[in-house]
């Protein structure tokens, strides 16, 4: 591709790739310095091997946000209050006060986690797939669902929904929950491999992953191993109303686990261990 097409390709791209990048990160300058990154590794890669240029430059410039939202919070700085954009002339303009977004709506999402805000804009604002969002966040398209649905419910002020009302369906979800962690705590591996898709596959946040000495896993055997034994102070709840368990220590939320579940079979186990994840998370114990 030439390099004067790949450039009007990209300015195409960039009224959309700013909108992105200044919802996520409540700065036009910021949002510049993105959206100038996300050419810069464009310009390194190979663009023929890309099918969707469009969906790669929105991936590429939600990471490029999710680095910098990170770095603020390592550095524990205190955001700064979202500028104001007007609504002017072209698409430029259009794009970015399409959803009619203003300063309350940036006031609130910053106070959403990184990865919450991510998966809300990208989503809700933006229309990004799930399966698109977990690969930027490094999770299951479940757990980046779940991520959404919790800034969801932040951004509209709404109260955590009723495991009662959950339904059958997700009832039936928690029972395989409880049977794996009780066969996990009896250390029963065959009970637990039976319950195991084949390439299921356990992520774990940075906290998380520290903890267990390990990344992800996968495969069933490997994960019925790690288990098997285990889960001895896990508890069966809901987690943002998806069926999933945790372990309190002292009265205090130490670890979640949300289950992906297909049929009758396990196919992702998404852990969390990092204190400011989990006091965002909306835990309810359910019956063993």
């Amino acid at each position: 591709m030439a390099d004067e097409v790949l450039a009007e390709r990209f300015q195409a791209n960039r009224p959309r790739l700013r909108a992105v990048a200044y919802r996520m990160l409540g700065s036009l300058s910021e949002a510049d310095d993105a959206v100038q990154e996300a050419w810069l590794r464009l310009s390194r890669s190979d663009p023929d091997s890309v099918d969707n240029l469009a969906a790669w430059l929105t991936t590429v410039v939600g990471r490029i946000c999710l680095d910098m939202l990170r770095s603020r919070v390592a550095r524990r700085e205190e955001p700064e209050a979202p500028e104001a954009v007007a609504a002017g002339p072209g698409p430029e303009g259009e794009a970015l006060l399409a959803d009619s977004v203003g300063l309350a709506l940036l006031v609130v999402l910053e106070t959403l986690t990184p990865t919450e805000r991510l998966a809300f804009v990208l989503h809700d604002m933006f229309a990004v797939s799930f399966e698109d969002i977990a690969v930027v966040v490094g999770r299951s398209p479940a757990a980046a669902r779940q991520l959404a649905s919790r800034a969801r419910r932040r951004v509209r002020g709404g109260a955590p929904s009723d495991p009662a009302g959950v339904g059958p369906e997700a009832v039936r979800k928690q029972a395989i929950v409880s049977a794996f962690l009780a066969a996990s705590r009896g250390g029963d591996m065959a009970a637990l491999l039976t319950m195991l898709d084949p390439d299921v596959v356990v992520r774990g946040d940075e906290t998380a992953a520290r903890m267990a000495d390990r990344g992800e896993t996968r495969g069933a055997e490997v994960v019925a191993r790690f288990f098997a034994g285990r889960a001895q102070g896990a508890l069966p709840a809901y987690i943002d109303d998806l069926p999933g368990a945790v372990v309190i220590v002292g009265g205090t939320t130490r670890l979640t686990l949300t289950f992906t579940i297909a049929g009758d079979r396990i196919t992702g186990i998404d852990t969390v261990a990092d204190p400011d994840e989990l006091a965002r998370m909306d835990v309810v114990l359910a019956a063993a």
